[in-house]
């Protein structure tokens, strides 16, 4: 098989009842798209990310049918952007789209991402949901509020609306590839990297089958994530606060002072509020210099790999990825 033009990543966790109508519907859009000259190869990088259900087993009848198919799998459940991450580490083309399984984020838009990267001259095209009707009121506003937020907290331009469904470049998987982080969050990485990049707006669908893979604990697991990953803010909050504990203090020092000279104190009370106060204001401000240290020592003595491969179809070693430091 030639060297593929276009990678499609898709992460999946027990998908078998949505894996059928996805290979239906993707596989004659990909292989219109060589017809047409869009692009010359592709391939189809599924990576099972330790499903429990029938996946695995449709994933290898798939591939015997549809020889641009390869699957990851790895050895236990490892989370959807660590999922993604192993497939842009295997995946080969000169341009990489991540797309997940449910077919919420519609494929037919793969052909306007690749023809805008290529006619614009960007290494990323964002997929936008300009239209979510198909969602509850409650994960409109929750996805609204948790932009917004991030945009407010961290310095990252983030496309809004923009989740995981993306074109890249072989630069920016690369770039994305060459970074020693734990716990990606995908979606805040890419457009940390700062690449030329465009978007191309599509309605987002309901799910074709199956449950989702994203409940309510794993939605505040990937703000928590996201926060903690890419904002300083939690940290420096202690070093706010200890500054502004310091003014306080300086102000009650003022006040117990002038307390004292007007004779409205008992013995003792003014230097136990001072010197409680200064204390308990150089605390914080210590705290909060002790945090911007420790998170950053935290972070490098981890080296953990983010997976660990159980299957590569492509028969390559299966040595598990060490994140640098």
């Amino acid at each position: 098989m030639p060297s593929p033009h276009l990678s499609i990543v898709i992460p999946m966790f027990n998908e078998e009842a949505v894996l059928p109508l996805l290979a239906d519907r993707l596989r004659p859009l990909a292989d219109a798209m060589v017809d047409d000259g869009v692009c010359a190869a592709y391939e189809i990088v599924a990576v099972d990310d330790g499903s429990t259900d029938a996946t695995p087993v449709l994933l290898q009848r798939l591939r015997r049918t549809w020889p641009e198919v390869r699957v990851l799998r790895l050895r236990a459940n490892a989370g959807h952007q660590a999922a993604i991450s192993a497939g842009l580490a295997r995946a080969r083309g000169d341009y990489v789209v991540t797309l997940d399984a449910d077919l919420q984020d519609p494929p037919e838009v793969i052909r306007e991402m690749l023809t805008i990267a290529r006619t614009e001259g960007v290494d990323v095209v964002y997929g936008v949901r300009t239209d979510r009707t198909t969602d509850s009121a409650f994960k409109r506003w929750s996805a609204r509020t948790f932009y917004r937020a991030q945009r407010a907290l961290s310095s990252v331009d983030t496309p809004l609306d923009a989740g995981d469904y993306r074109l890249m470049s072989r630069a920016t998987v690369d770039a994305v590839n060459a970074l020693p982080e734990h716990h990606r969050v995908l979606r805040f990485v890419v457009p940390a990297l700062g690449f030329p990049s465009a978007t191309v707006g599509y309605r987002r669908a309901e799910r074709a089958a199956g449950e989702s893979k994203y409940p309510l604990a794993r939605m505040l697991k990937l703000s928590v994530d996201s926060v903690t990953g890419f904002s300083l803010t939690p940290l420096r909050f202690a070093t706010w606060l200890g500054l502004i504990g310091g003014l306080a203090a300086l102000a009650i020092l003022v006040f117990a002072l002038g307390s004292r000279l007007a004779g409205h104190t008992l013995p003792g009370w003014t230097s136990t509020v001072v010197i409680v106060s200064a204390v308990g204001a150089v605390q914080l401000l210590a705290l909060g210099i002790l945090g911007e240290y420790v998170g950053r020592m935290y972070a490098a003595m981890q080296g953990r790999p983010t997976y660990f491969v159980a299957h590569d179809s492509l028969g390559e070693p299966e040595q598990p990825p060490q994140d640098r430091v």
